[in-house]
């Protein structure tokens, strides 16, 4: 959402008032200072082993607050976050227009991945526009019932938010990253690894740590880097499993510049995350998703990525062939990524102004 909020500052036609919830406190305040966003408001939800259901009650309630208190002229939300829902619910119970950024992402799996798919579900029934990431997002939302005067094929801004970083942390390596590590990479190949998905909790976690545990006893010359979530359910496996061997690294979650530096210092990314699926071919690097299906099919289609799910035998076999076969990450990078051009924010912001028409809001 920050090119977004940058894109509408510097118009004229648009007073764009930003409103956080800080579900994920730390990596909040990292993305905010990246980008030199200062909240209008911040609701800091955010407690010690927080459920779902408290997230999306105590989230509404005070976005409920906020949108009675601005009376905006419409809400944007973005992705499939539980603060998605819960924004694009509060606008509605006050009947403000809900603009969804990243539109129209589907797995047509209730459970996978959980609760995002509902999530984003959701907020289609509650949104007057559509801002749809590519053209089969935007067909899902056609098949949906939605009208197609709707819907906007933007391009993501996830992208834009890439490609600003990418021109900064290439001229200077940030600070943040440990100074041991980028020793480290100097003539290896790296791997990348995030991994956070619920519906991955338990086994599934357990399987992906013994797939990276054999892959690194096996290859010397490579070192795997993973800046391990916070929630509790994967820093346990993780730190029981993986800690201690001299080529992986385990180190704290990462703000998104130095994350950005490391992606693009990658051989491959070994990845969970939807958003990476998307950053990682932007940066010429092939993915290896850990998930048994995506709301992204674009790139595996393109070549970009490939689907590994999360049985260790899998994992270790792919990454494997990947990390030895240099033609094959060649041929997975040579595909232009399906994912946008870096315009999404202006394409978006041109929407509004076209949907609001004389409203300043």
């Amino acid at each position: 959402m920050a090119p977004i909020v940058k894109e509408l500052h510097r118009r004229d036609e648009f007073t764009p008032i930003v409103c956080t919830t800080a579900q994920h406190r730390q990596m909040l305040d990292q993305v905010l200072t990246l980008f030199g966003i200062e909240p209008d408001y911040d609701l800091d939800i955010m407690t010690a082993g927080q459920s779902l259901g408290h997230i999306t009650a105590k989230a509404t309630e005070r976005l409920d607050g906020v949108i009675g208190q601005v009376k905006p002229d419409a809400v944007l939300v973005q992705g499939d976050t539980t603060t998605t829902l819960c924004g694009a619910l509060a606008a509605f119970y006050h009947k403000v227009k809900v603009g969804h950024v990243e539109a129209g992402l589907r797995t047509d799996n209730k459970y996978a991945p959980y609760p995002e798919e509902i999530n984003r579900r959701l907020t289609t029934q509650l949104a007057d526009y559509h801002f749809a990431p590519t053209a089969r997002a935007r067909d899902c939302l056609l098949s949906e019932g939605v009208d197609g005067k709707a819907i906007y094929l933007t391009g993501n801004t996830v992208i834009d938010a890439l490609l600003w970083v990418r021109e900064r942390v290439c001229v200077e390596t940030p600070a943040e990253l440990p100074k041991d590590l980028i020793g480290s990479t100097d003539g290896r190949r790296v791997v990348l690894v995030t991994g956070h998905r619920r519906e991955s909790f338990g086994e599934g976690f357990e399987n992906i740590c013994c797939a990276i545990r054999e892959v690194a006893d096996a290859l010397s010359d490579t070192l795997f880097v993973y800046p391990v979530h916070l929630n509790p359910s994967v820093r346990e496996p993780v730190y029981r499993i993986l800690g201690g061997h001299e080529r992986i690294c385990l180190i704290e979650p990462l703000s998104y510049a130095p994350f950005v530096w490391l992606m693009n210092r990658s051989t491959i990314v070994l990845t969970d995350s939807g958003g990476v699926q998307e950053e990682a071919p932007t940066l010429g690097k092939p993915v290896l998703v850990m998930r048994e299906t995506t709301e992204r099919p674009e790139g595996i289609e393109a070549g970009n990525a490939l689907l590994v799910g999360v049985r260790k035998e899998r994992i270790v076999k792919e990454l494997t062939d990947l990390l030895q076969n240099a033609h094959k990450r060649e041929a997975m990078t040579r595909e232009n990524n399906p994912y946008g051009d870096g315009k999404a924010s202006a394409k978006i912001a041109d929407a509004l102004a076209k949907e609001l028409g004389g409203n300043n809001g």
